[in-house]
């Protein structure tokens, strides 16, 4: 008789998530091969006791260095945490049964303190009501701000909404044209280019982006967008991914020297056009930079909160955390 292999609890969640169609791209299986590749990455699965059926999961990326242990929020990657299955939850996000919520929060917080972490530290789902569980068990929870433009059914609507600063910087760049199908490659050394010229180092390397790619595209969920003059030289360009509720801002730049042709108001504008396309909200992946806040509001976007969840498990990881935030943020 042949033996069945049991299926890993990674190979669970792969399945799992076929099933959760408002899952974040962030959360989503492949997406953490990609961003985690050459690292380790699992997740902790919560099931019923009496029907084995999964009813939460925490995927996370851990890290081991100099003798520490932690978890983090892998590169590029903006949320994270405990997800419900969506058949748990009311339509404002919390979970309709209180007793297995808790039993829930209870389980990973267990888990979590068996892996003899130094320090955990994830940004949860928007709408999601789990940072207020997990608070309750200990966590500190902090708020965040991403921007977004939720209804984009009517265009011409979104467009009035700009600033008179950006509708200008749309009249510059009418001799401007946009174009998909840039390769990762391409993208990878045009920017690396264009920072070398400020005297800047680009903050992920060629074979990060050249795997998120492939992945994202073999999910049909990705796109690099360019901005060209007539001459198809490339003034500015986007790395969009989407899930089936957004569409992420996830990597942009410009060439300086055409700083002023108004190429990235364009961009942003043919990305919209790109998440009205797919039929979802466009977020610009937030900041809590106020200067780049500033620049996403002059599209119309929107603040929309989302929470970070913490813990410290030993009092002297504040010290090497804190500088880990100062440059995670800088980055942003």
């Amino acid at each position: 008789m042949e033996t069945v292999t049991p299926l890993t609890p990674k190979e669970q969640y792969s399945q799992w998530c076929l099933q959760q169609p408002a899952m974040p791209v962030f959360m989503q299986p492949w997406w953490m091969d990609a961003v985690c590749a050459g690292k380790q990455w699992d997740v902790m699965l919560y099931k019923n006791p009496r029907t084995d059926v999964i009813l939460a999961a925490l995927p996370y990326l851990i890290r081991k260095r100099y003798g520490m242990r932690y978890i983090i929020m892998p590169q590029m990657t903006q949320i994270g945490g405990v997800w419900f299955d969506h058949t748990l939850c009311n339509n404002d996000g919390s979970v309709w049964d209180k007793e297995t919520e808790e039993q829930i929060y209870n389980y990973f917080t267990q888990q979590l303190q068996n892996l003899k972490l130094d320090y955990y530290y994830q940004q949860y789902p928007l709408n999601s009501v789990a940072p207020q569980g997990m608070r309750k068990q200990g966590f500190t929870v902090k708020e965040r701000v991403t921007y977004r433009l939720e209804d984009l059914t009517d265009l011409d609507a979104v467009i009035e909404k700009f600033s008179r600063n950006k509708k200008r910087q749309l009249q510059k760049a009418l001799s401007l044209h946009a174009e998909k199908g840039l390769t990762a490659e391409e993208f990878y050394r045009w920017h690396e280019q264009c920072l070398k010229e400020k005297n800047k180092k680009i903050s992920y390397s060629r074979e990060f982006l050249l795997v998120l790619e492939r992945k994202s595209k073999r999910q049909n969920q990705s796109e690099i967008i360019g901005i060209y003059n007539a001459d198809n030289e490339l003034y500015a360009a986007a790395y969009v991914v989407w899930d089936n509720i957004a569409m992420h801002y996830l990597i942009a730049a410009q060439d300086e020297k055409h700083e002023k042709s108004g190429a990235m108001a364009l961009l942003v504008l043919e990305c919209i056009k790109l998440a009205r396309e797919k039929k979802v909200v466009f977020d610009f992946e937030g900041s809590m930079i106020q200067g780049v806040a500033a620049h996403f509001k002059q599209f119309g976007a929107m603040p929309a909160t989302y929470y970070s969840v913490q813990r410290y498990y030993h009092w002297w990881m504040r010290i090497p955390l804190f500088f880990y935030h100062i440059f995670t943020f800088r980055q942003r």
